[in-house]
């Protein structure tokens, strides 16, 4: 069977040897990228997905037949994984049980997790060292069935304005679906119900600016279908959205991708694909490269949210 998807390869891949068996496995369909093509594209864009991943704890979307076929989330690690991969033991409430989930420190995890039909890297936004403190706020311009995607650039503006305002720097990207995402370091001083509140309040205030645009409804059917939801509530435990530079499950092969403020009025996230990002990479560099270098206080949100009368 291994034949027929060509014969396995072995990769270097910093001081680790990894095996990709059936390369020529046609992952998506709709471009005919292969399985080597999946992981070659990680291997291009190594240092921007290694600082969007480290020491998070990941979620592994695992497409084993390709995009067309069945998905699989994959928290736990599978049974013969490398003695090398770095885990943490993550403890879910609702279901009294543990997982260890995969932690990356080194390109050659994300490399090995392509290996495993991995296409989508949805990471915690807190880190191996404290799971429970988050360092990560993430805004989430999620367009509603009928939004175009002109509003979403537009409402990115309201949120670059607002954060401008609370003298903090957000690095944005392209969701790789119809969105755009704004990450913020913070200080991990705050835990998720907390950076879940000040998210609301965020949300809260670049709706106030722009009502025409913005919907943070909660219910699904009390949104406006032409309006951008801000979606505050992927700051919740265990939410994850697939991170910087991660393929998306897409019949174009769509990346979430890293872009400067000053690009959002001309991108398009069909212009983010796999094909494409690497060339981008290899000429511009990674736009989140200062990501590390800022951690941000949240209690001039937390305070919008007192005055707001936002539930704890």
């Amino acid at each position: 069977m291994g034949a027929e998807h060509g014969a396995p390869i072995e990769l270097t891949v910093g001081d680790r040897t990894v095996r990709v068996s059936s390369p020529d496995r046609v992952y998506f369909p709709g471009v005919g990228a292969t399985k080597l093509d999946v992981v070659r594209y990680y291997e291009s864009v190594g240092d921007g997905i290694v600082r969007a991943l480290r020491e998070r704890p990941t979620m592994l979307h695992r497409y084993p037949k390709g995009v067309a076929g069945p998905k699989v989330h994959q928290k736990r690690i599978p049974a013969g994984a490398p003695d090398w991969l770095e885990t943490v033991e993550i403890y879910f409430p609702r279901f009294g049980r543990t997982a260890d989930e995969v932690v990356v420190t080194e390109l050659a995890t994300v490399i090995w997790a392509a290996q495993m039909s991995t296409v989508e890297f949805h990471p915690w936004n807190s880190r191996r060292s404290d799971t429970e403190s988050p360092d990560e706020w993430r805004i989430d311009l999620d367009p509603m069935p009928d939004c175009p995607w002109s509003r979403v650039q537009t409402v990115a503006s309201v949120a670059r304005e607002v954060l401008s305002d609370l003298r903090i720097r957000g690095f944005p990207k392209t969701s790789g679906g119809d969105g755009l995402h704004v990450y913020v370091r913070i200080e991990p001083s705050w835990g998720f119900g907390e950076v879940r509140r000040a998210a609301l309040a965020f949300a809260r205030e670049v709706e106030r600016r722009a009502p025409d645009d913005v919907t943070t409804a909660w219910w699904r059917r009390d949104r406006d279908p032409a309006a951008c939801f801000v979606d505050f509530n992927q700051n919740t435990r265990d939410h994850t959205i697939a991170c910087a530079y991660s393929l998306r499950g897409t019949p174009q092969a769509t990346v979430s991708a890293p872009l400067e403020w000053d690009e959002i009025p001309d991108a398009h996230p069909l212009d983010f694909t796999i094909d494409t990002v690497p060339h981008r990479f290899s000429k511009i560099g990674d736009p989140h490269a200062e990501i590390d270098d800022m951690h941000y206080s949240i209690e001039e949100l937390l305070q919008w949210a007192d005055r707001d009368g936002l539930p704890e």
